[in-house]
């Protein structure tokens, strides 16, 4: 999302939040407060690498807002790390959370090292020595900040996070819920690998479902026969095609960084993974054509396009040639705000970031309050569900006298596992945000788009929630 050179990465962030706060009605205080980062802990501390030698550590933790407690936002470590990118990725959680109704304010980390240049050893130390500084000023905590992976990190550093911090805090039975995104043998949910890109799915499938939407993008209604483009195979990237593949759509080109595929009959994701590792390269897959660039793929001819890489891949140059009806925007701000203003005159709907990939957030919701809880989904009832459903199939069939087949027999009597009950919550949570979002959109017709939707539903909701908690006497 950061958007042109004279802009930094907080002041777009603003930039898109003044623009949506004129289509609401609150106090100028209020939206001030909104916008401000609460509180900004920027660190340095020496770490003892293998060679013998210190090396200074820089790093920071950002809570934004505290609308709703704990704060929650990602970890990163990377070489481009820095206060005012924290900042603005902190914010960008208050308003992800407050769209897809998770209650939680927003909160960011991130370490300023490139973690390909550590061994593992040392990326312990680092990982668990940060931990001690956010637990020495009170910045981690269950009921306080929550973090979760991020680029450069996953569930090999929560673990060492929540170790380290279970240490510092004997007895505090509720320590699992200091981080999320744990591997599931330390408290982790099942559900969580692939639930950015299922969200990204579900959202999408719900514009898709919506007549009057796809009737003004000139779509039949349905994610069926739909050609999807998808830029990116990482996790998210991955995902998203996978699901869309299996609801009946067409994946008819993919791209990584070192080119694309095009493929008018379709493509398999996984396929073309397994080809990638095989060859370290997504070119020359069978049935197949290479494509000159990367970022040509961005350009063709498709219903639904994924990126699902990196930031500002579709800016003001670029965006005059997407012939898309429909982009759903994976990755965090691949497109530009100039890119926004061009979709406004060419009819294409663009779908925000700041909500579509919100699943990874919505199934961190789920194993904080797993955590709290003690106890895995699915414990208490799958077996009495099954035990229902036995018996009321059985009723059925004497009272018919008919059999079911085996295959629907099997979905009917099933009982929900853990992964079952968390990818159902988090479809609930992005039919829910989009309806909230179209129909604000649709009420006021003056908004320019989703984006500017999306933001006016987080702003309504934050400011609710300060009002009601009484801070604004």
């Amino acid at each position: 999302m950061s958007s042109n050179s004279n802009y930094s990465f907080f002041q777009s962030v603003e930039k898109s939040f003044d623009k949506a706060s004129k289509f609401t009605n609150w106090d100028l205080g209020i939206l001030e407060q909104i916008k401000a980062c609460n509180s900004v802990y920027q660190m340095r501390f020496p770490v003892k690498m293998d060679n013998g030698k210190i090396e200074v550590i820089e790093a920071y933790r950002v809570q934004h807002s505290q609308h709703k407690s704990p704060c929650k936002g990602g970890i990163r470590f990377s070489d481009e790390v820095n206060q005012d990118e924290v900042m603005a990725l902190a914010s960008l959680m208050t308003y992800k959370c407050a769209i897809v109704n998770v209650p939680f304010g927003g909160g960011k980390g991130g370490i300023k090292i490139n973690p390909r240049n550590y061994s593992t050893y040392e990326l312990e130390k680092i990982t668990r020595r940060y931990t001690a500084e956010l637990v020495k000023k009170n910045f981690i905590g269950p009921g306080i900040d929550v973090p979760a992976p991020d680029y450069g990190t996953g569930p090999r550093e929560m673990a060492w996070i929540v170790d380290t911090y279970a240490s510092l805090k004997p007895g505090e039975i509720d320590a699992a819920g200091c981080v999320t995104g744990k591997p599931v043998t330390q408290g982790g949910v099942r559900g969580r690998t692939e639930a950015t890109g299922l969200g990204v799915f579900f959202g999408i499938r719900e514009v898709c479902n919506m007549e009057d939407v796809m009737k003004k993008l000139g779509l039949t209604t349905g994610v069926q026969g739909k050609s999807v483009v998808v830029q990116g195979l990482g996790n998210v990237g991955y995902h998203s095609a996978k699901f869309f593949r299996e609801a009946g759509a067409k994946i008819v080109a993919l791209a990584e960084f070192e080119g694309a595929i095009y493929c008018a009959e379709g493509l398999n994701e996984d396929e073309v993974f397994q080809h990638r590792k095989k060859t370290g390269s997504i070119l020359n897959f069978p049935g197949a054509q290479n494509l000159a660039k990367n970022s040509d793929a961005l350009e063709l001819e498709c219903d639904i396009l994924i990126p699902a890489a990196l930031e500002n891949v579709i800016n003001g140059e670029n965006a005059p040639r997407i012939k898309a009806k429909i982009i759903g925007e994976a990755a965090n701000g691949p497109c530009t705000p100039e890119a926004d203003e061009v979709f406004a005159q060419k009819g294409i709907l663009c779908v925000p970031d700041m909500y579509l990939n919100a699943g990874g957030v919505t199934v961190s919701y789920f194993e904080w309050l797993k955590n709290l809880s003690h106890v895995r989904y699915g414990r208490m009832e799958k077996r009495f569900t099954e035990n229902l459903n036995t018996r009321i199939l059985g009723q059925i069939e004497e009272l018919t006298n008919k059999r079911v087949e085996d295959k629907e027999r099997a979905f009917i009597m099933h009982g929900p596992e853990e992964q079952d009950l968390v990818h159902s919550g988090l479809e609930e949570t992005m039919i829910s945000a989009t309806r909230e979002i179209m129909q604000i959109w649709k009420d006021n017709p003056s908004i320019p788009d989703m984006r500017t939707a999306a933001y006016v539903s987080a702003i309504n909701k934050v400011a609710t929630s300060y009002l009601e908690l009484g801070i604004f006497p």
